[in-house]
């Protein structure tokens, strides 16, 4: 497919979905079809040294098809949505300068709408005296006293945000100390702004069975491949736990495990039944968002197919021909 970038707003092409939906080999196809370069909307890949962990692609898997925004900070290093944003603009910029198209893929929602909608952060100027507050009624009280905080002063913010993604749960309490506004009114506020860009937001689900089975599958796998070693590499490099990226899916849990507070069996455990959690608030999220083109993959198996009787690669086969015919009509 020849470049589509003309005049008037520039393409970009969404490939999201819940975590092990399979996004990954799907974007690759999508991207060697229409001249594409992906760009990680990743909030864990983005880290060096955590790779296991945050299923990262190889670089013998690219496949030649460039990525951007992976391996590009240090554990120590901070990482935010205003970040997130200021670095893919940059990397858009240059994929744009190819006659290249970019594809952001990857399951953190709100970093997508903060490129999509061009959602302007300057205006909101930070109090760090009163986050600095809120860090230590965490560190002294816990991460569920920080979220009941939220729950008194946004409900829906509350529901959205696990109790321990402190960081979240912080942004969204300073944001409303600082605006007097609920973050969750701001982000439906920003839903409705029109797209800076000529966009295809494409969400990749499956039937929830096969998607738990698939997030099961992936949890054992990192184990086998390392995980474990991986999170005390990580420690031993003076990574703790009250560094964001080690709250991540799959690394608190182990982190836990090598400090003796549970026995593998349980963190794995944990680690599965959490990233199902974490799937299911990502789809929410995702059905809040307008101008979404759902691919469903049941609907691409086919009558009288058994969910695993269609291979996966030619089931993606299917979905991609289905995208390429929808990205020229953009």
């Amino acid at each position: 497919m020849e470049s589509r970038i003309t005049n008037q707003k520039p393409p970009l092409i969404i490939l999201t979905g819940p975590t092990a939906v399979g996004k990954t080999a799907l974007s690759l196809r999508l991207a060697k079809a229409i001249g594409g370069e992906i760009l990680s909307a990743d909030s864990m890949q983005v880290y060096r040294h955590m790779d296991i962990g945050s299923a990262k692609i190889r670089p013998e898997e690219m496949e030649g098809v460039p990525h951007h925004l992976i391996d590009v900070l240090e554990p120590s290093e901070e990482f935010n949505v205003v970040l997130f944003q200021k670095m893919a603009k940059e990397a858009m910029k240059g994929i744009y300068g190819r006659g290249n198209i970019p594809i952001i893929t990857g399951g953190t929602g709100f970093y997508i709408q903060a490129v999509l909608y061009d959602i302007d952060f300057t205006e909101n100027e930070e109090n760090t005296q009163y986050r600095a507050r809120l860090e230590r009624l965490a560190e002294e009280k816990g991460n569920v006293y920080l979220h009941t905080m939220l729950q008194e002063v946004d409900r829906e913010s509350a529901s959205a945000i696990h109790p321990n993604n402190r960081k979240r749960v912080i942004r969204a309490l300073e944001f409303h100390a600082l605006t007097g506004q609920k973050i969750s009114e701001h982000n439906e506020t920003e839903r409705e702004k029109e797209a800076a860009y000529r966009a295809a937001y494409f969400v990749l689900t499956d039937d929830r069975n096969i998607l738990y089975q698939n997030i099961d599958t992936r949890v054992e796998q990192m184990i086998e491949a390392g995980l474990v070693e991986e999170v005390e590499r990580l420690r031993d490099m003076g990574c703790t736990r009250d560094m964001v990226p080690m709250q991540g899916l799959g690394y608190k849990e182990i982190l836990s495990y090598l400090e003796g507070e549970v026995p593998l069996e349980r963190a794995i455990y944990l680690i599965k039944r959490d990233t199902r959690h974490f799937a299911k608030r990502q789809l929410t999220w995702f059905r809040r968002e307008k101008d979404v083109i759902w691919v469903p993959k049941n609907e691409f198996r086919g009558r009288g197919e058994s969910f695993q009787g269609l291979e996966e690669q030619a089931l993606d086969e299917r979905i991609l021909d289905y995208l390429v015919k929808r990205v020229e009509t953009i």
